[in-house]
């Protein structure tokens, strides 16, 4: 396929147009209208129309749209999804063996193959590995994706030996911002910015409700 570049937002939008065409294909829908994925998932119609146009090889049938299908296809390889990224996680805390647990992971092409510590008491030597295993481990299995999921005054430290170690994207849970070089892309997942959010619309809402 000759994939065109899709805007941040647009990547973000697709993992979403994939979980709603994996319930339409539980159904066994075969064709399914850009307005109807919109108005399911209220989004914009022509917004939706393009995304699904870039990485579709077909242009839709008329008056039946896209094939079900075909869009998920066309989305896990726009995507990556059937390459099979492996994927180390640093912090074998609570969170980081959760991720490690979880295995949704699979349906996106992500494998997390090991999880580092310092902690003598989590280190097996089979999941979880001493924190200066971290370069030989990335090379002996070509791991370019690392998650970080340690307390916020080690995260930076963890980020430079991971990129000294060769991996080429962040997955960061640590509540902080990391600085890395611009070939490096970072995605910050800062759960206490989404509570933020949550706790104000909440306080408006309550304030709102009492006036």
């Amino acid at each position: 396929m000759n994939k065109k570049k899709l805007s941040r937002q647009a990547l973000k939008r697709l993992p979403v147009y994939m979980s709603y065409l994996k319930t339409l294909e539980k159904t066994e829908t075969e064709y399914v209208s850009s307005a109807a994925v919109a108005q399911a998932l209220d989004l914009n119609d022509v917004q939706v129309r393009k995304d699904l146009a870039a990485v579709c090889k077909s242009s839709g049938i008329p008056k039946r749209g896209f094939a079900v299908r075909d869009l998920i296809n066309g989305i896990s390889d726009f995507l990556g999804y059937g390459s099979g990224n492996d994927a180390i996680l640093i912090g074998a805390g609570k969170l980081g063996m959760a991720l490690m647990s979880y295995r949704g992971f699979d349906n996106y092409g992500i494998n997390i193959v090991a999880a580092f510590d310092t902690r003598p008491e989590v280190i097996d030597n089979e999941r979880v590995y001493e924190l200066s295993q971290i370069k030989e481990i990335c090379k002996k299995y070509d791991i370019k994706i690392g998650i970080i999921t340690v307390p916020v005054d080690s995260a930076q430290r963890v980020c430079d030996m991971l990129v000294e170690s060769g991996i080429l994207a962040i997955w960061n849970f640590a509540p902080i911002h990391i600085k890395a070089p611009a070939n490096i892309l970072v995605q910050n997942e800062n759960m206490a910015s989404s509570l933020a959010l949550l706790s104000n619309h909440l306080r408006q809402k309550m304030l709102n409700d009492t006036q």
